[in-house]
């Protein structure tokens, strides 16, 4: 969720540089595969996404020097179905950075894109694979309000994506065929327009999802259970970064209710949890909500595998103990899927199984039995990496097949950045 564009020029070469030699390598090896049809396990050797089991697809980690694709989750285990009933801030949930801001989506027109990305697939899809928070920056764009980057606190044509509504009716659907699901908004608000956003929920035909203002708990208190909200259908939580509007439209100021670490760079840095200057201190009691950021400032697809695998675990671990051994409501990522294997599902199942059962993972966590009793649950064990040619397949997760050297738009950054930022400076 980040203003300036300028900043992305610094990391994008290099990393597709040396990504582009890996895979140059990883061409000239060959391997057998082992299973397929749907039988390959997790972290098993693959080919396709065919090989792989449910909730699984075939990838690899070349930022690691893993070219040989194996099986790598892609889908959430959904905590509230095997533990229910419990108050909605109990739980941990995978958030999406700049949801909106997706890979090959089609830019305006007669308009050639000049911004960054940060997914890989619809809105549509990550709900499907267990994402239940979005971030979206919203601004009033074209006489409507759009889901776009700024560039020097404004929306352009190169760098607005589209209409709002069509991502929140993309939320609408999904609420409507899953009756006992939660989705959490979270907004960057740039938007002016008297009544824009309340009028646009509306518009999405979110308003029957609503949760009201008057029902969050103002002091830290626990939030009602997630049974309690699927029964009332307030499955929608929507979040502004604008105070006025709490008052004006009903909707949420978030630094009311969400505690929040630094975004970018300085919430990666090991050791390190600051606070995000607009947040109280991790530590307050007085919000019942933890918001961990977890994404560099310039996102690039093929290091996310690297940055959701030990690194990640270690910044939960420190956010964990910067929070007063708090573990985060909401982790947000970009690029949610890419991993070495078990990537911030692993993690947020782990999150889930200490905070619900007191279990190593919530796989072994059991409704209605005391509290630390945990059925036994297998270990996938790692295959022996061999190299082969290959990356991530399948058209489910994706909405392409994703190259592991694929920066969007550097060069573009590099050859345009300097000359429009001058004449923006004239404008």
């Amino acid at each position: 969720m980040f203003s300036h564009l300028g900043e992305h020029l610094s990391k994008c070469i290099a990393p597709a540089v040396a990504y582009l030699f890996l895979l140059l390598i990883s061409l000239h090896t060959t391997s057998s595969i082992a299973c397929s049809n749907g039988n390959c396990q997790l972290f098993e050797a693959c080919s396709a996404a065919t090989d792989c089991g449910s909730g699984l697809y075939c990838g690899n980690c070349p930022a690691l020097g893993k070219t040989q694709p194996i099986c790598t989750r892609g889908q959430a285990t959904i905590p509230t179905s095997i533990i229910n009933g419990l108050p909605f801030n109990k739980y941990t949930w995978i958030v999406t950075h700049n949801s909106f801001s997706i890979v090959d989506a089609p830019p305006l027109p007669g308009v050639q894109r000049l911004t960054f990305y940060n997914q890989e697939d619809t809105v549509a899809n990550q709900l499907r694979n267990g994402v239940r928070g979005l971030m979206l920056d919203m601004y009033d764009f074209e006489n409507d309000i759009w889901l776009c980057h700024s560039f020097q606190g404004q929306c352009f044509n190169f760098t607005a994506f589209q209409p709002a509504i069509n991502t929140l009716k993309e939320v609408e659907a999904f609420l409507t065929e899953y009756p006992t699901e939660i989705v959490t908004i979270i907004i960057e608000d740039y938007v002016r327009t008297p009544k824009g956003l309340i009028n646009l929920f509306t518009g999405a035909g979110l308003d029957k999802y609503w949760f009201p203002v008057a029902k969050m708990p103002k002091k830290g208190g626990d939030w009602p259970t997630v049974t309690e909200m699927v029964q009332k259908n307030h499955r929608l939580i929507v979040f502004t970064s604008v105070a006025s509007k709490e008052a004006e439209e009903g909707i949420a100021y978030q630094w009311k209710y969400m505690v929040e670490n630094e975004s970018g760079d300085p919430g990666q840095k090991q050791g390190s949890c600051p606070n995000r200057k607009e947040s109280k201190p991790l530590k307050s009691r007085s919000a019942s909500l933890f918001l961990q950021n977890y994404f560099p400032t310039d996102p690039v697809e093929a290091e996310a595998c690297k940055e959701h695998s030990a690194p990640l675990a270690e910044m939960v671990n420190t956010c964990y103990k910067a929070a007063g051994n708090a573990l985060p409501n909401f982790l947000a990522v970009n690029f949610y899927m890419r991993s070495d294997g078990g990537g911030i599902f692993d993690i947020v199942d782990k999150m889930n199984g200490q905070t619900l059962c007191g279990c190593s993972t919530v796989t072994a966590c059991q409704a209605g039995v005391p509290f630390g009793s945990c059925k036994n649950v297998s270990v996938p064990s790692r295959s022996p990496m061999t190299n082969t040619a290959g990356s991530f397949t399948g058209s489910v997760q994706f909405s392409r097949s994703a190259s592991p050297v694929h920066s969007p738009n550097c060069m573009l950054f590099f050859l345009l950045y300097f000359p429009l930022a001058f004449l923006l400076q004239l404008l």
